[in-house]
């Protein structure tokens, strides 16, 4: 099979502020403890095969950290070192940056990582994922494409991810083209990648909104510099899953479809991020640019259960109903499964209130919706999501894409007030299955600046959580408004971000915004 990877030059750390690892760091101690990855190679030679190995000292790690596997056709076995050098292979220098931006303990997000089982891509395809012999991992990160659209790939892939409970974190493909396998399987995350003039763009040839999230990459870099980042983030989240961060079900913390919900549910949404009902992500951006301090304060906001669940007449209209439950969380997320019937759809419903007695500014709100495509299964269950006013019945936005198995709600202005959130799967004959698990994240924020004087400056101050703005100045708001950013960097203080800005006898404006 024809495998590409996906490389120019790796940014090696420079982009932690952006992604959220710097707040993340200053508020945590995670690292990747305790955690296995998989890094699965393709090879970055012409002539052989065989050139797909992390080297050891490249990434400033120690040599029992990896194992390093190959399986040849009929991928029937497999062979195996734990030295390095050894006769399966030779070292690759994309593997090398890769693992840099992975794990490596100064560029890299993951930087304690419990070991890494490093494969030769084709072997691992055809070994384990269309051979089905299981990994030691969870976290698989791909920075590879096999440069075409093959559903018998994606479903392979999917299969062994609803079966194993593995999570694949693949780059997209090449600036200015389609995202191709495997990034394009329901299961996993496909990555895309920012700062190039010309973005990868979906949807898939089957209509679905891939790629899933983004990260940095330097300008002409594909994504084989941002999926390691990505798979790093993974990392981290399960890290904290694990050790209970998340709360005391930590087995549900963890599973695939709740990181895979918080990942893209903390993501931060640039100016021109778009979606539609039908089309829940950004066809460039997809979900919009990661940020792990953002899904790691939703993990921490804890499993916050639907208080209750409604049948409808199949096709029937859904209003939210009277109940005087909230929850209580801003931030959080459920795993939870709904079962509907040949004559009914079900609802799950998540009531919220949204205010705050010391202002009546708007809330921005981000919901993501996440499901696995069944094992052995072509389609997938049908499942939407929807928020509306409690008070009146009015639905505020709604994701209802028929095709895909990630749906997102994004309100970046919403007045204060009680709303239901509600997880909708459809009744009838149409779908793969009567009952179906879901993963749900949620965010509620209002972010707010202050300003007070602090002798001839102003200080200006804003909530650590969410992360990803940043603050401009302008000195005139008539239009066109010229907002800069010539402003001194943040420093984190209490949980605050606080920029020092100096004044002039001019007026002076300020507002937060994302990238």
């Amino acid at each position: 099979m024809a495998i590409s990877v996906v490389a120019a030059t790796s940014a090696r750390g420079s982009y932690f502020d952006v992604i959220g690892v710097t707040a993340l760091r200053a508020t945590t101690n995670l690292d990747g403890s305790g955690i296995s990855v998989g890094q699965a190679e393709a090879s970055d030679s012409t002539t052989t095969n065989n050139v797909f190995e992390v080297n050891p000292a490249a990434v400033s790690q120690p040599t029992n950290l990896f194992t390093y596997f190959i399986s040849n056709p009929p991928y029937l076995t497999f062979s195996s070192s734990t030295n390095y050098t050894n006769p399966l292979g030779v070292e690759s220098g994309h593997a090398d940056d890769v693992g840099l931006d992975f794990y490596g303990p100064s560029g890299g997000v993951a930087t304690n990582v419990e070991h890494v089982d490093n494969y030769q891509a084709d072997g691992f395809y055809g070994y384990n994922i269309a051979g089905g012999h299981a990994i030691g991992e969870r976290i698989v990160n791909q920075s590879f494409t096999f440069g075409t659209n093959d559903p018998t790939l994606d479903q392979n892939y999917d299969n062994y991810a609803a079966q194993h409970g593995v999570l694949f974190i693949t780059g997209a493909g090449f600036p200015g083209g389609p995202i191709y396998s495997p990034a394009t399987c329901y299961n996993g995350i496909g990555v895309s990648v920012t700062g190039v003039s010309n973005p990868l763009y979906g949807p898939t040839p089957d209509g679905r909104s891939k790629p899933d999230i983004c990260a940095p990459g330097p300008q002409g870099a594909e994504t084989s510099y941002s999926t390691p980042l990505v798979a790093g983030a993974a990392t981290l989240l399960m890290q904290a899953g694990l050790r209970g961060d998340g709360g005391s079900d930590t087995n549900s913390a963890v599973d695939i479809r709740v990181i895979k919900a918080l990942l893209l549910n903390g993501a931060v949404k640039a100016f021109d991020w778009t979606n539609a009902p039908a089309f829940p992500l950004d066809a460039r951006w997809g979900a919009g640019v990661l940020d792990v301090f953002n899904s790691y304060e939703q993990l921490i906001g804890g499993r916050q259960t639907n208080f209750v669940s409604t049948t409808v007449a199949a096709g029937a209209a859904h209003p939210p109903v009277l109940a005087t439950n909230t929850i209580g969380a801003s931030s959080g997320w459920d795993f939870e499964t709904i079962a509907s019937s040949v004559r009914n759809d079900a609802v799950n419903h998540y009531f919220f209130d949204v205010t705050n007695t010391a202002n009546d500014g708007a809330f921005a709100a981000t919901a993501t919706l996440a499901w696995n495509r069944q094992a052995g299964q072509s389609a997938i269950n049908v499942l939407n999501l929807f928020l509306y006013n409690a008070a009146n019945g009015n639905l505020v936005l709604c994701s209802t894409s028929q095709v895909d198995n990630v749906q997102e709600i994004f309100v970046p202005r919403l007045a204060q007030g009680r709303y239901d959130l509600e997880v909708w799967k459809a009744g009838g004959l149409g779908d793969a299955s009567q009952s179906e698990t879901y993963a749900l994240a949620f965010e509620f924020s209002e972010p707010m600046l202050s300003a007070q004087r602090s002798g001839r400056n102003v200080l200006l101050s804003w909530p650590l959580y969410p992360d990803g703005f940043l603050v401009e100045s302008t000195t005139n708001l008539a239009a066109p408004e010229n907002w800069t950013t010539n402003l001194p960097a943040p420093v984190l203080t209490n949980d605050q971000n606080e920029v020092l800005a100096g004044v002039t006898n001019a007026a002076q404006f300020f507002r937060l915004r994302t990238p």
